[in-house]
């Protein structure tokens, strides 16, 4: 058995970003007045004709209404029928195929067709064409051996005054992020959220992660005391599971609810569980699955849109969610992405904040060196070529990039993910500040291996090293842009809790008002950079910024040669060009700035 999801034209969808960028405009009068579950589903629905053309092509094949299984706005339909009679279907073959490195098994085809009467009415079928992978961001472990003996030498140290930001912060949080380093430096110590607002936040979780409760007991006991003895709503999508024995408990999963629920507490959480994943074409940077072991009759593909189907079906989503899962954007079929991101565009016009990490691997592979670096297009040409991730580069979406240290920096040892989509164009609300940065660029800069007219990524950053986790009983350290999406979605349901209190709407879709209003409210990071693709990537600067400049000759992907300049920029006005967006975004959050700026709009 197969279960084919159909993907339907969604033609009224110019009509809900319109929505989408209203409401989340904090200069637009309709800011904040966001649509109902059944105004988006009306404006996404496709229509009658396609669904009576794909009901018909699929009553023909013995199908009834029963057998059709639709989303909300009815833009998908699923039908699980035997591969036989999906290969008269798709007029094709599927055969299984082991992966030879990871030994996975997968039912696809190579090519499959449709009558010419449904190529108007059809977007997409999964699964067909699409063979790989789906990847947790990095969560790279240490355990804390020695944590005792690097907090006794910090607390012989001076506390830290951020030159940027102002706060203070204990010289400890330069060797261990906990929940306190983390309020001292985004400037919300002593701020206490309600719990009887309707506030909520939401962390998804993929790929067998298991958020294990014991674990959280014993961070709460150790950073956040009043938070013992509560927890989280676990739901489960598409069969997802949460085993909570001890030794199956998740790095990841352990990670984004301890520190987006513990940042938050007590405002009401829930952890999502989903099987399956997405469609994928390989690539070099990830041609195996590291994560779990796909067994040969699963044929589930997209857990984006079996999230998105799932959390779009539900009247009331969590306001705030955080995801830490992603995929290099072209391993993820350009159609599917789109689809996947005009779910995400559904949520934010209801008012729901999503935020990504922006991944781990710099500007590509997180390789510097032009010998090893393994960033490669995936069309048969072998180019080398900067290569964005998703969903962090759909434009619909709060992209969130790392920094560590105190004063913050880029972070050096994971190479903050960030770049331009080669995908989705550039939107309106970062045309100025990314528009300037490239102008001051000088003529040449990585000219070919990255896409200017794209949409730039990450949005924001916060810390991402050294975070202090409890997994399977003990404590570790854990480092990754996975670990600064929770952290900064914990700072977003903060204020979304200062909105809800004042009788305002939750903050919804963040980007337009980040970009325009929301940057002044956040700290500047000045140093850093996020290497890849055999260069440093880009660097991050205060005016003027000081950056390399990195003209490639030839890029044969075997040994690029590359010559370094080192150039000044002079200084342009701050509210265009204060930051770097492709390092660390517009800055760190400084909810004391930030909790003032969304009670003024």
């Amino acid at each position: 058995m197969i279960a084919l999801r159909i993907g339907l034209p969604q033609p009224n969808f110019n009509q809900l970003e319109k929505h989408l960028y209203e409401v989340s405009d904090p200069d637009h009068e309709r800011y904040g007045q966001h649509l109902s579950k059944a105004e988006v589903e009306h404006l996404v629905a496709p229509h009658q004709e396609s669904i009576d053309s794909v009901n018909e092509w699929l009553f023909s094949f013995g199908l009834a209404e029963d057998d059709l299984v639709k989303s909300p706005a009815r833009d998908w339909v699923t039908v699980k029928v035997p591969v036989s009679l999906a290969e008269k279907m798709l007029d094709t073959q599927y055969h299984v195929w082991k992966h030879s490195e990871s030994g996975d098994y997968l039912v696809r085809t190579t090519s499959y067709s449709l009558p010419s009467d449904l190529h108007d009415h059809v977007d997409l079928i999964q699964p067909t064409t699409m063979f790989g992978r789906f990847k947790k961001h990095k969560s790279t472990i240490f355990k804390v051996t020695a944590e005792k003996d690097a907090l006794s030498k910090a607390s012989n140290s001076e506390p830290i005054v951020d030159s940027v930001s102002g706060v203070t912060v204990d010289a400890s949080c330069n060797k261990v992020i906990t929940i306190t380093c983390l309020q001292q430096l985004y400037n919300a110590v002593g701020f206490v959220p309600s719990a009887n607002v309707g506030n909520s936040i939401g962390i998804t979780g993929y790929l067998g992660q298991f958020a294990n409760k014991q674990d959280l007991q014993s961070f709460f006991a150790d950073q956040r005391p009043d938070a013992l003895n509560s927890t989280f709503k676990f739901i489960s999508v598409n069969g997802g599971l949460n085993n909570q024995t001890l030794d199956e408990a998740g790095d990841e999963a352990d990670l984004d609810v301890q520190f987006a629920f513990g940042l938050s507490h007590p405002i009401a959480p829930t952890f999502y569980s989903t099987e399956g994943e997405p469609p994928f074409i390989p690539d070099v940077v990830t041609p195996t699955n590291t994560n779990e072991q796909v067994p040969m009759t699963s044929n589930l593909v997209v857990p984006y849109t079996e999230w998105l189907d799932f959390i779009l079906s539900h009247k009331n989503p969590p306001l705030a969610i955080s995801t830490s899962y992603g995929d290099d954007e072209q391993t993820v079929p350009e159609s599917f992405a789109n689809r996947a991101c005009a779910g995400f565009a559904q949520l934010g016009a209801r008012g729901v904040s999503l935020m990504f990490s922006s991944g781990d691997g710099g500007v590509g592979d997180g390789d510097p060196d032009p010998a090893t670096q393994q960033c490669f297009t995936n069309d048969g040409r072998n180019a080398t070529k900067f290569i964005p991730g998703f969903p962090a580069s759909c434009p619909f979406v709060t992209a969130v990039g790392g920094t560590s240290h105190v004063p913050e920096v880029a972070v050096s040892r994971f190479f903050s993910g960030g770049g331009f989509s080669n995908y989705f164009s550039r939107p309106a609300y970062q045309e100025k500040v990314v528009q300037a940065y490239l102008d001051s660029l000088p003529k040449g800069t990585y000219a070919g291996l990255f896409n200017p007219n794209g949409r730039a990524f990450p949005d924001v950053s916060a810390q991402s090293d050294f975070f202090k986790v409890f997994i399977g009983g003990q404590a570790f350290l854990i480092g990754g842009t996975s670990a600064s999406s929770p952290a900064f979605t914990g700072f977003v349901a903060l204020l979304n809790d200062i909105r809800l209190k004042a009788k305002r709407p939750p903050m919804g879709f963040l980007n337009p008002f980040l970009y325009s209003k929301g940057f002044a409210g956040l700290n500047d990071i000045t140093s850093g950079n996020n290497a890849g693709c055999g260069t440093p990537g880009f660097n991050v600067g205060k005016i003027p910024w000081f950056y390399c400049v990195y003209r490639l000759q030839g890029l044969l992907h075997s040994q690029p040669k590359v010559g370094i300049q080192v150039r000044a920029i002079k200084g342009l006005p701050k509210a265009e060009t204060d930051t770097f967006p492709e390092v660390t975004g517009l800055g760190t959050p400084n909810f004391g700035k930030l909790k003032d700026l969304v009670l003024a709009i």
